[in-house]
C-alpha cells in the first residue's frame, strides 16, 4: 500500500497514476471537499491535518510500504511531518513537486515570505490583490487593512471556514472574491481591471498552480507583482514527474523483495 500526501489537481492525478501502475494506493487530504474528489475517481482518502505520530499510526494500520508525499509547495509542515514518520516507520519517502515557473516579467518583486510580502505591500500601497490563499490571510489583513491608502482584495476558495475567517479578520466582503479555480488570464485580467488594482501578490505554486497565467495577465496591464518565493526544504528523495515516481517505487519495490 502507498499512502500519498494529496489535495492538488496534479497530486491527484499522480495518485491514479500510481493506481494504474498496478499499486494500492489511498490519499491524506485536508478538506471534505479534496476527499469527495478522490473518491470520484475511486481513492478513498483520510481527511484531516497529520501529525508525523499520526501518520505513523497510519503507515502501520495499511501496511504502507512507501509514502509519496505530493502535498502543494508551500505546505511544507506537512512535509516534515511526512519526512519524520517515514523515517521513524522506516519505509522510503518519496516527494514529487511540480515544476516552478520561469517568470520573465520585469516588473516582479521575489521575496522569500509571506510577511516580507506584506511589508513591501505596505510601502506601495493601492489596491493590492492577494491570490495567496487563506492559511496566511492574517498576515496580510493585520499588516495592511488598518493602513490609509490601501484597498485588500483578497481571492479564496469558496468555503465556510475562509469566510468566517474573513469575518473574524473584519475584511470588507466587497473586496472578496470566493471563487474555485481554475483561473484563465482573461479572468484575472477582468478582475484586476474591475478592482482596479495596482499591486498582485502570488506565490511561486508552479505552472499548474496557474501562476503563468496571473503573471500574463499582470504584465499584459503593467501591474506590478510580489512573487513569494516557495519553501526550501532538504527533502531526501525529490521528483518533478510522474514517470520518475513510478520508478522509483517500483525500484524501492524490487529492494524489498531482493531482501
Amino acid at each position: 500500500m502507498i499512502m500519498m500526501l494529496s489535495g492538488t489537481s496534479d497530486a491527484r492525478q499522480l495518485a491514479l497514476a500510481i493506481r494504474d501502475a498496478g499499486y494500492d494506493v489511498f490519499a491524506t487530504v485536508v478538506t471534505e471537499h479534496a476527499a469527495e474528489q478522490m473518491a470520484y475517481v475511486g481513492l478513498h482518502a483520510h481527511v484531516g491535518r497529520l501529525t508525523a505520530s499520526e501518520m505513523v499510526q497510519l503507515i502501520q494500520q495499511y501496511a504502507v510500504t512507501a509514502v509519496v508525499d505530493a502535498s502543494h509547495p508551500f505546505a511544507e509542515e506537512a512535509s516534515r511531518q511526512a519526512i519524520q514518520a517515514a523515517e521513524k516507520a522506516n519505509v522510503p519517502y518519496i516527494r514529487y513537486e511540480r515544476k516552478e515557473s520561469i517568470i520573465t516579467y520585469e516588473h516582479v518583486m521575489f521575496v522569500d515570505s509571506y510577511e516580507d510580502a506584506a511589508e513591501y505591500a505596505a510601502e506601495k500601497k493601492g489596491v493590492i490583490m492577494l491570490t495567496t490563499g487563506s492559511k496566511t490571510l492574517h498576515i496580510f489583513a493585520e499588516k495592511l487593512l488598518p493602513l490609509p491608502g490601501v484597498r485588500l482584495i483578497a481571492r479564496m476558495l469558496p468555503r465556510k471556514d475562509n469566510m468566517e475567517k474573513c469575518e473574524q479578520l473584519r475584511f470588507p466582503q466587497e473586496n472578496i472574491i470566493a471563487m474555485q479555480g481554475p483561473f484563465t488570464k482573461q479572468l484575472d485580467i477582468a478582475f484586476m481591471k474591475h478592482f482596479g488594482v495596482t499591486l498582485l501578490v502570488t506565490k511561486e505554486s508552479g505552472r499548474v498552480g496557474f501562476v503563468d497565467e496571473k503573471i500574463a495577465a499582470a504584465q499584459e496591464l503593467g501591474i506590478e507583482t510580489v512573487v513569494i518565493r516557495r519553501p526550501r526544504l532538504s527533502y531526501p528523495v525529490i521528483y518533478h514527474e510522474f514517470s520518475d515516481v513510478i520508478e522509483a517505487l517500483a525500484r524501492e519495490s524490487k529492494k524489498k523483495e531482493e531482501k
